[in-house]
């Protein structure tokens, strides 16, 4: 049966490039930044509010959902999209990176991983086979192959044992996932900062065939400039004419990086945890709203920006919400975080498609460098 996930890419400029992801349940406009909904919900937003700051996609979270309220019920319930009432593409990651980082008490096998939960101790298991069969029930729109993400650093040879055995539950994947035009199942590349690894990874995900490829393993420890000097070749291994998703990343400036070496998309919950913490994310960098010099100040996060905190309540305001614990602290710096982020993807996207990506990033680090003005 023919594809009805389509990936073009529109225009290009050095490495980075701009485009579309065509899905039944609407347009990806790449580069694309996916807020994550953990459990069926981005903290302290509506559905319709972050359709408002620009998101053409979220991230669901397969482990999480999978142990609350489980795969089976929201199947029955009708699938996570019409349960947390959000009618737009919903990508879900394979719950082998949680498995992972939440479950000390873990047992890993070539079939798959027995772990216990971190919310009540029960006992799971999850494999290939059952990642793929929990994520059809969810109905997630895009799909991640099952893989095993090593934290780094870690010796070159637990990497290597890694990728492998990730590229044999890719293919598992593969197969389990079986016929389904109207969804994308994506191959996830591992291989540590290994550049030999890397490759031969890539080179079994081709041989598999995948709608898209994610270059997983990084952002677990390793660094920035690490992080770049894998960037600066991985996506070049990986097809031209797929999306190329880099796993949980990042920063702002993260992501102008990846952008510029060729990444398409992006997931990350620093903008929303952030918001829950006091922390404001603008472009002249991070603003601590919880720090005395807020008290006093009349004035927006950012002048220029147009989200419901900045444009109708000061620092002030802001400050003394976060202060008194309100809700509408976490509301108001989570909303704004998130419009920044799809501002700047816009940004992005523009600047790829006008051919000034170089004079875009140059101004986006040059207002970093300058940072957040004094106070009044």
């Amino acid at each position: 049966m023919t594809k009805t996930i389509k990936f073009t890419v529109e225009a290009q400029q050095g490495k980075a490039r701009t485009g579309v992801l065509s899905t039944r349940r609407g347009d990806i406009r790449t580069p694309a930044f996916m807020p994550v909904g953990t459990a069926a919900t981005v903290k302290a937003m509506l559905p319709g509010s972050v359709r408002a700051t620009g998101a053409d996609v979220l991230l669901g979270n397969t482990y999480h959902l999978m142990l609350r309220p489980g795969a089976e019920r929201m199947a029955r319930l009708g699938g996570l999209h019409k349960f947390m009432n959000w009618d737009r593409p919903i990508l879900t990651d394979s719950g082998g990176f949680q498995v992972m980082s939440l479950n000390e008490l873990r047992k890993l096998t070539e079939d798959g991983v027995t772990f216990r939960s971190h919310v009540d101790g029960s006992v799971h298991h999850l494999s290939p086979e059952r990642s793929m069969e929990i994520q059809k029930l969810l109905g997630s729109d895009i799909v991640m192959c099952f893989d095993e993400c090593p934290a780094l650093p870690a010796t070159e040879e637990r990497v290597a044992s890694s990728m492998l055995m990730s590229m044999r539950w890719a293919e598992r994947s593969k197969t389990a996932f079986g016929d389904r035009p109207d969804h994308a199942l994506f191959g996830i590349q591992q291989g540590g900062v290994t550049q030999e690894l890397r490759a031969e990874s890539a080179q079994k995900l081709r041989e598999i065939g995948f709608d898209g490829y994610a270059i997983g393993g990084l952002a677990v420890g390793e660094g920035q400039q690490a992080m770049f000097g894998v960037l600066d070749y991985a996506p070049d291994q990986l097809p031209d004419d797929k999306p190329r998703y880099l796993m949980g990343v990042g920063k702002p400036d993260d992501i102008v990086g990846a952008v510029e070496r060729g990444v398409d998309m992006f997931d990350c919950v620093l903008p929303s945890r952030s918001g829950r913490t006091g922390q404001a994310l603008t472009r002249f960098g991070a603003v601590n709203i919880k720090n005395a010099r807020h008290a006093d100040d009349p004035r927006p996060l950012d002048p220029d920006c147009t989200c419901p905190a900045c444009s109708h309540y000061s620092r002030a305001y802001l400050h003394h919400v976060f202060k008194a614990q309100e809700i509408i602290s976490s509301m108001l710096l989570t909303w704004h975080n998130l419009h920044y982020y799809q501002e700047l993807m816009q940004g992005l996207r523009t600047a790829i498609r006008d051919g000034k990506l170089p004079e875009f990033s140059a101004a986006f680090h040059a207002r970093r460098a300058e940072g957040d003005v004094e106070p009044i």
